[in-house]
């Protein structure tokens, strides 16, 4: 050891200590090196006495666990160091699988695991449906007409039953159609397009409602019966959760079913209830009911208090009240109140018959693990879809100051976040539907999807609407944005209301389900397992101190420390993603120390966590968007910009724990260093410019982005109107310019090209050809621009359409 005393120096040590915690080394190359250290260091013979002693203890997992794990079990029981799980809340954590988002607590994600995971097409046959049926009930009505009616059209009804439109996700076997999770979202992203009416309505059908519950949890019997006639349309289905005292906190329903045997000597249940925002409810004739179950009399020898349950009510018999409707936002979908006086129903009709009663809420946290991430992911992402085509070619057709609008940068800057969050959410959409088509049922993700979708299509919306100007506000047929405005806030409410789910279900839920160890460790607790304990917390430990490292080397490097799984210009992305995973997975462990088991009540931070959580997924189904489409370079743009937005967000969310969870020294320490050395800055303007100019181009980039919506080709309705008027604006802009130039020039005399046309014409600047498609398209887009107006008797009468048109054009 003397020959290699001049070798391993100090510095020499202190390069191993960062290796070796950047690795994340086991316990015995730790041992060794603090043996290294030792020596280095000629500590005298007691301290290798007390050295070993050490090394023994806690490199003997018997040793460790008697003298050193007990001990801090004791310790953590005492001061609540843990989080308390409560029945319904392991319900919800144990609800669904475990995907991807595992990587990112751990601090070092696996990107090739990630980059593998399914990012799938549409097939031959659901793109025929998809160009055939739900093109066509997209042409039999109006968003404006169905605002009118306040439903949808009989012959519309009709349609989608005729088309098995309610069975989508019904088996072929029981007369579905059988469709993959990416059919049925594709379905709703294109109908999304057209109306909000138009999904609310085919959602609940296939998403949490009877069918579902049916297919994983009904008896057979139940299914033969119920399935076929579901998916003809013959029984109209909601399901009834939500009660004036049970919203968010759904688990604390009071509506009850008890337990009874009838003259007959059978079994049947005598149902109460009072249910709100049931969506289908007025028109449905099967009620999937949630309730709590009693059994006074223990008749199905599962005690006196069963536990929440599901069952199938029809609406016709005595007791169940319907008929009266909420109006939300405006919006015409069916969302109503009902009532249950002393129904008495079969115990048969309890879903899953008597074997799955008091399994109501476990189903329910099941079938919303995946659920949640596909219904309205696809209806916010056709909606985002919509936003960019209408506002990228009203940016063109509106003009302004002798300028197409979208040339200002004011316009610029909103149509880039509609571009560049348009090209992110289908993206996510994209790959979470190639997830849960593989059988995860990812809980985490699917409330990161629910979550972010409902509120980025929130934020575009504003934005077309800022745009749009006056021609957003005033409602009418022209009006492309207006409902989709007001039916904004609709989607954030339910299937857990945002801020629920944002501060208590991705971070506070996916915190114990996704953590490599936490649940491991509350479970060991729970059951008095040392054994088992000791192993999470060691490992759970060394996980701590790795990230440690990572977290700061990482930072110092700007993340070039860590491999990427590709080359190019995407691989910087990669690399800044697992320094925030790195970040992210520390700051998880130091909150969990710092806060122990009231971390959950610590929403503000625990609603940051989420945000982090949230766009590192967001990011990489970005990144993964771009491998599975071939790399192209035209997609750069919309890359670069989702991703630089991204970490943006991560950095605020970052910098918000530093301010709120660290102690003076230690905060002003790290926030300083992170204002200097920031892991995103929101994208550049002339990134930006790149995106809004797609937008109001004619071409493949932006038909790409807006894949998969509705757009009619008669020009008689307001897309349609407008897309041509958007085509005619785009030719003859390069006509327009020779006009210009030629005043310029000295070919024409000054003045404005409209003054100028006739004589561009006589002295041939232009032909007659160019200048009759400059007036074809100038008189497309003057009607484009036009606005509705009603007759004071029409308006009072709900808005009937008049033929008179406001024909001075309103400022945007």
């Amino acid at each position: 050891m003397t020959l290699l005393q001049p070798i391993i120096t100090i510095p020499t040590l202190a390069l191993l200590l960062i290796l070796c915690g950047y690795i994340g080394v086991p316990l015995w190359l730790w041992s060794l090196f603090a043996a290294t250290a030792l020596w280095v260091f000629k500590v005298p013979i007691w301290g290798w006495v007390l050295f070993s002693i050490l090394v023994l203890i806690f490199n003997i997992p018997q040793l460790r666990r008697v003298l050193v794990t007990s001990a801090i079990v004791k310790s953590i029981k005492a001061l609540k160091l843990l989080p308390t799980i409560s029945d319904t809340e392991e319900a919800a954590i144990k609800a669904g699988t475990l995907w991807i988002e595992g990587e990112f607590f751990s601090g070092k994600p696996n990107f090739k695991r990630i980059n593998s995971e399914s990012y799938p097409q549409l097939n031959p046959e659901i793109q025929a449906f998809l160009d055939g049926p739900v093109e066509q009930v997209c042409r039999m009505t109006t968003d404006w007409d169905i605002h009118c009616r306040k439903d949808l059209p009989p012959e519309v009804w009709d349609y989608l039953k005729q088309q098995r439109f309610f069975g989508m996700m019904i088996p072929k076997e029981y007369g579905g159609l059988g469709f993959s999770n990416l059919a049925y979202s594709a379905v709703m992203t294109k109908l999304a397009s057209r109306s909000f009416t138009h999904t609310a309505t085919v959602g609940v059908t296939n998403s949490l409602g009877p069918a579902k519950l049916l297919l994983h949890y009904g008896t057979q019997t139940q299914k033969d019966y119920y399935l076929p006639r579901l998916a003809r349309g013959e029984e109209i289905p909601c399901f009834a959760l939500t009660e004036p005292h049970a919203g968010s906190d759904a688990a604390s329903i009071t509506s009850n079913g008890v337990v009874f045997k009838g003259a007959d000597d059978k079994l049947y249940l005598r149902l109460n209830w009072r249910k709100r925002f049931i969506t289908l409810g007025t028109i449905a004739t099967l009620l999937g009911l949630a309730f709590r179950l009693r059994d006074p009399d223990n008749l199905l020898g599962k005690g006196e208090d069963v536990g929440i349950s599901c069952a199938l009510i029809p609406t016709d018999i005595p007791g169940v009240v319907l008929g009266q409707r909420h109006d939300p936002m405006g919006v015409p979908f069916y969302n109503s109140p009902t009532e249950g006086h002393d129904v008495i129903v079969p115990i048969k009709q309890i879903i899953g018959g008597i074997e799955q009663a008091g399994q109501g809420w476990k189903m329910l946290m099941q079938c919303l693990a995946a659920g949640r991430g596909i219904s309205f992911p696809a209806t916010c992402t056709g909606i985002a879809k919509l936003v960019a085509r209408v506002t990228g070619a009203h940016a063109v057709v509106r003009k302004q100051f002798g300028l197409s609008i979208g040339r200002f940068e004011g316009i610029e800057e909103p149509l880039a976040r509609i571009g560049g969050l348009t090209y992110l959410m289908d993206a996510a959409r994209l790959y979470t539907c190639g997830a849960v088509d593989q059988g995860e049922k990812p809980s985490v993700i699917s409330a990161i999807a629910k979550y972010n979708f409902t509120e980025l299509s929130r934020q575009i919306i504003n934005d077309g609407m800022d745009i749009l100007g006056g021609a957003g506000i005033c409602r009418g047929q022209r009006n492309l944005l207006a409902n989709i405005y007001m039916a904004a806030p609709i989607p954030i409410t339910v299937e857990g209301a945002n801020i629920l789910t944002r501060t208590m279900i991705i971070f506070g839920q996916g915190v114990i389900r996704a953590h490599p160890y936490v649940y491991q460790e509350i479970e060991a607790l729970n059951q008095s397992n040392l054994e088992a304990f000791d192993r999470a917390f060691w490992n759970h430990f060394g996980l701590i101190v790795r990230n440690f490292f990572r977290s700061i080397l990482l930072s110092v490097s700007r993340g070039y420390l860590a491999a990427s799984p590709v080359n190019g210009s995407t691989a910087k992305y990669y690399r800044k993603l697992a320094w925030a995973s790195a970040t992210f997975a520390f700051l998880t462990d130091m909150a969990l120390i710092s806060f122990g088991g009231t971390l959950k009540r610590r929403e503000k931070l625990t609603g940051r966590f989420a945000d982090i959580l949230s766009w590192m997924y967001l990011g990489v189904a970005t990144l993964r968007r771009f491998e599975a489409q071939g790399r192209k370079p035209e997609d750069l743009p919309f890359v670069n910009w989702a991703m630089q937005y991204a970490f943006a967000q991560i950095q605020q969310a970052i910098m918000g724990i530093f301010r709120n969870m660290f102690g003076l020294g230690l905060r002003e320490l790290v926030t300083w260093w992170w204002r200097l050395n920031p892991i995103g800055v929101p994208p550049s303007d002339q990134l930006g410019s790149k995106i809004a100019r797609s937008l109001q181009t004619l071409g493949s980039q932006r038909d790409k982005l807006t894949t998969g919506i509705y757009i009619p080709s008669d020009t008689s309705e307001a897309l349609g109107r407008l897309e041509q008027a958007f085509l005619l604006s785009s030719q003859a802009e390069p006509i327009i310019k020779k006009i210009k130039l030629a005043s310029s020039t000295g070919k024409l005399p000054k003045g404005r090209w409209e003054q100028l046309f006739e004589k561009a014409v006589e002295v041939g600047v232009i032909s007659v050809e160019e200048a009759k498609l400059v007036r074809e398209a100038e008189s497309a887009r003057n009607d484009a621009i036009q606005v509705d107006a009603f007759s004071l008797d029409e308006y009072q009468q709900g808005g009937k359409l008049s033929d008179r048109l406001t024909r001075e054009p309103m400022v945007v």
